[in-house]
């Protein structure tokens, strides 16, 4: 990459990102809510960014982290939000009363094949299988967006001066708050106070983005870190949530605007650091 020794590679990034981001965020504004067409668009914003900077500052696609990781780090990525998400929502169903709802998220699954029969066994059998491996393959290509930028080209730009920690509190705000129009001017939440909203998901966010800038630093690659990223929107978004009830306390807990994850992502993150540098200790000692 030329000019390493600047940060105009990162400015001329940030740059590109407002002005792809604005236009989006500004029709969903105008819309008052967030579609799956301009969730898309936002999604591929830092991609863009990120592709775009590639170009002018000549950075291969080997140091955005597109070359190919090790299998046993694509298994991490994927659990790695397991992990974190559904001790949380198994909390929340047996202690907040009627959190746990089933019965939609089955009838949401057979009604459009006309299983109304066998609601319950077709979701089971068909519903949630297809959605964490169909839904997952698809949701990669729009985590790939996000990701290119976040942990392709920013993060790694970051941890060559700062260290990997600092660069996933450094990205993390930023990826924080780059969300935040979509937050307050979309309907992006989960129905509770926005302030509370807002600190549950930078403090969740801010977490995630030290997990994958360590990631990224020892695979290597920016694919375990796309691999979370779907994975995680594919369990919470498209499973959990849609078996929760927002009844209660269970939203203040729940999605990824409650206090839950906020804590679950912080646990798994330092986990996974301290492992890391345990790591990367012995490799240095042997």
């Amino acid at each position: 990459m030329q000019t390493k020794s600047t940060w105009k590679p990162v400015a001329f990034f940030l740059a590109w990102l407002v002005v792809l981001s604005a236009p989006v965020d500004l029709l969903a504004w105008h819309a008052g809510a967030s579609t799956a067409m301009l969730s898309r668009m936002v999604m591929w914003c830092p991609g863009i960014a990120a592709i775009l900077t590639a170009f002018r500052f000549r950075v291969s696609s080997e140091e955005l982290g597109l070359c190919l990781p090790e299998g046993k780090s694509v298994w991490v990525g994927y659990f790695a939000p397991w992990l974190y998400a559904v001790p949380v929502y198994v909390v929340t169903w047996i202690l907040v009363k009627d959190a746990f709802d089933w019965a939609v998220f089955a009838r949401a699954q057979a009604g459009p094949y006309r299983m109304e029969a066998h609601q319950g066994l077709f979701a089971m059998a068909f519903g949630v299988p297809s959605t964490l491996t169909f839904g997952l393959l698809s949701t990669i290509m729009w985590a790939l967006g996000e990701e290119l930028g976040w942990r392709g080209f920013l993060a790694p730009a970051f941890t060559s001066r700062l260290g990997p920690t600092a660069s996933g509190l450094i990205v993390g705000a930023i990826w924080a708050v780059w969300h935040y129009p979509m937050l307050l001017g979309a309907g992006y939440n989960a129905g509770t106070a926005h302030l509370y909203a807002t600190v549950c998901f930078t403090l969740m966010v801010i977490s995630l983005g030290v997990l994958l800038s360590w990631m990224r630093l020892v695979t290597g690659s920016v694919w375990p870190c796309v691999i979370v990223h779907a994975s995680h929107n594919t369990l919470v978004q498209g499973v959990l949530d849609a078996m929760t009830s927002h009844t209660g306390r269970a939203p203040w807990v729940t999605t990824e605007f409650g206090a839950g994850m906020a804590v679950t992502v912080a646990l798994v993150a330092t986990a996974y650091v301290w492992w890391a540098r345990r790591s990367r200790t012995r490799k240095a000692l042997a």
